[in-house]
């Protein structure tokens, strides 16, 4: 069987009445993905943010040619969607390994990959981290998470201390207990990626609780020789004081989650505890690193 699928762009306070004119139309599905590529991090318990720009897609069996369905589009959405609307005919598919083929492995530096479940691990000598897509934030695929990702490989902290300040879905605190670090503490403000965090170390046959899975209020403040910290830049600026207090002298540093017009105030906060090194960017997005001044 094949389908009509049909995409429309929407704002977000547009998206309920796109939504319903859709299924009035007969779609038999749904699905919403970015339009901007403006990422959602983190959701806190309750919530289910949706992003500024939505691309809105409907499944339709072809019981009507896929010109009835433009026209009728065209007659009710507003005249500012009708440009965003595009069209395709798709063959029928076993959607479920269609989601799963898209996740390959992905390599991060020299030696460092990650790898979903269902999927053999290209090179199993790497250092080889199994996480599969879920509502945590941070599977590699993002340019800030990939940054860290890279860093690691680059400067792996074997035989130090590390915190990971904003932990997410754990992945830079297990690429760190994998690259040798003696001590990890896993910290961040929301539940779900607790849990999340802990959910993917058993997946990778680490004990959660050598992660020091916690939130900040419970963590050991004892300073550590390594600190990574993926987050937006205006926590990272405000946190300064109390990020530097939790590095011995000689510490390592990764921030991430920073947009190019941001580095320059990130750069201005830490340079008063840290040496910092040049600012490294990809995709748009920005990593700065350092090493704590005495």
């Amino acid at each position: 069987m094949s389908w009509w699928q049909l995409s429309i762009q929407c704002r977000r306070e547009e998206l309920e009445n796109t939504e319903n004119l859709l299924l009035e139309l007969g779609a038999q599905s749904l699905s919403l993905t970015d339009a901007e590529d403006q990422p959602i991090y983190e959701p806190l318990p309750g919530e289910t943010p949706v992003w500024p720009s939505i691309a809105l897609t409907g499944l339709f069996e072809q019981t009507r040619t896929i010109e009835e369905l433009y026209d009728e589009l065209v007659e009710k959405l507003p005249a500012h969607q009708i440009s965003s609307i595009r069209k395709h005919s798709l063959q029928d598919q076993v959607w479920e390994r269609a989601f799963l083929d898209q996740f390959e492995p992905i390599k991060f530096g020299d030696n460092l990959w990650i790898c979903p479940s269902w999927r053999e691990p290209p090179d199993a000598q790497a250092c080889n981290i199994i996480l599969d897509p879920g509502i945590a934030f941070g599977t590699g695929s993002h340019p800030t998470t990939a940054l860290c990702l890279e860093f690691l490989d680059q400067h792996p902290p074997s035989g130090k201390s590390v915190l990971d300040f904003g932990c997410g879905s754990g992945i830079l605190a297990i690429a760190a207990f994998k690259l040798g670090a003696t001590k990890v503490k896993s910290i961040d403000i929301d539940p779900q990626a607790l849990d999340a965090t802990a959910s993917n170390a058993n997946r990778n046959s680490i004990d959660p609780a050598k992660l020091g899975i916690t939130l900040p209020e419970n963590m050991d403040p004892e300073p550590v020789e390594y600190l990574i910290a993926n987050i937006l830049s205006g926590p990272l600026v405000e946190l300064e004081p109390k990020l530097a207090a939790l590095t011995v002298s000689g510490a390592q540093l990764v921030l991430s989650g920073i947009l190019p017009s941001q580095a320059d105030s990130v750069v201005q906060a830490y340079r008063k505890h840290f040496q910092l090194d040049g600012v490294t960017m990809k995709d748009n997005w920005c990593r700065i690193s350092g090493i704590r001044l005495d």
